[in-house]
């Protein structure tokens, strides 16, 4: 199969095994906690098995099941090339309300994004509006966004995690300040492992575990 029919078969298919999970989960177990992983912009643009010429390959699938090992139950697809976030965050948004529709509670969801998915996360934030749920942005955030994207407002429990060395993600400081929406939690994570944005490529225990805790509801991150 070529590598362009097997990337349409294996997004096809993700998709499905999402849409369905969500619409025969009928009645949630009210302590089962879920995971919505959105994943960096250069999985959107290539296949899994090539290697980001500065990052090496991105461990997509090695972090879904670090969340799926501790019991997680984890909705992820590869998004089409191209993808517009905001578009793609309304998507995200009516599948999160499905499940608060269906009696889970808010606490027990948490949206995790890295690079391009964790900006897709922030809409998602502000567009369901919930201060009860848990997110993650990883890698996500510049000081030129406040002006360059001003309809981002977080909301929810809020953790972010970046990395000392990329200069594509630094404290989120100035965002929380100018967000309008209630944040009942707000922490962020600054890592030092000298892997500038590669580091949001790799199945790290270092920003995997922090994410862990949030959405078991640890939001000291002891």
């Amino acid at each position: 199969m070529k590598p362009s029919l097997r990337f349409l078969f294996t997004s096809l298919f993700t998709a499905f095994c999402i849409f369905t999970s969500l619409s025969q989960e009928k009645t949630p177990k009210q302590d089962q906690r879920y995971i919505f992983f959105l994943h960096n912009k250069f999985i959107e643009e290539n296949d899994l098995s090539a290697p980001h010429p500065e990052y090496g390959k991105a461990e997509y699938n090695e972090i879904l099941a670090s969340f799926r090992k501790d019991n997680f139950i984890v909705y992820s697809e590869i998004r089409k090339k191209n993808t517009n976030a905001y578009d793609y965050a309304e998507k995200i948004a009516k599948q999160v309300n499905k499940l608060l529709k269906k009696g889970v509670p808010p606490n027990k969801i948490t949206v995790i994004g890295t690079s391009k998915g964790g900006y897709i996360a922030q809409y998602v934030s502000t567009f369901v509006a919930n201060p009860d749920m848990n997110f993650v942005f990883i890698g996500s955030f510049m000081e030129t966004d406040i002006e360059q994207i001003p309809d981002i407002n977080y909301c929810g429990n809020i953790l972010t995690i970046y990395e000392k060395s990329d200069i594509y993600g630094v404290s989120a400081i100035k965002r929380k300040k100018t967000s309008k929406l209630k944040i009942n939690h707000f922490k962020e994570v600054e890592l030092n492992t000298n892997l500038k944005h590669g580091f949001l490529y790799k199945a790290l225990d270092l920003w995997i575990l922090p994410c862990k805790k949030w959405a078991n509801g640890n939001y000291d991150l002891n």
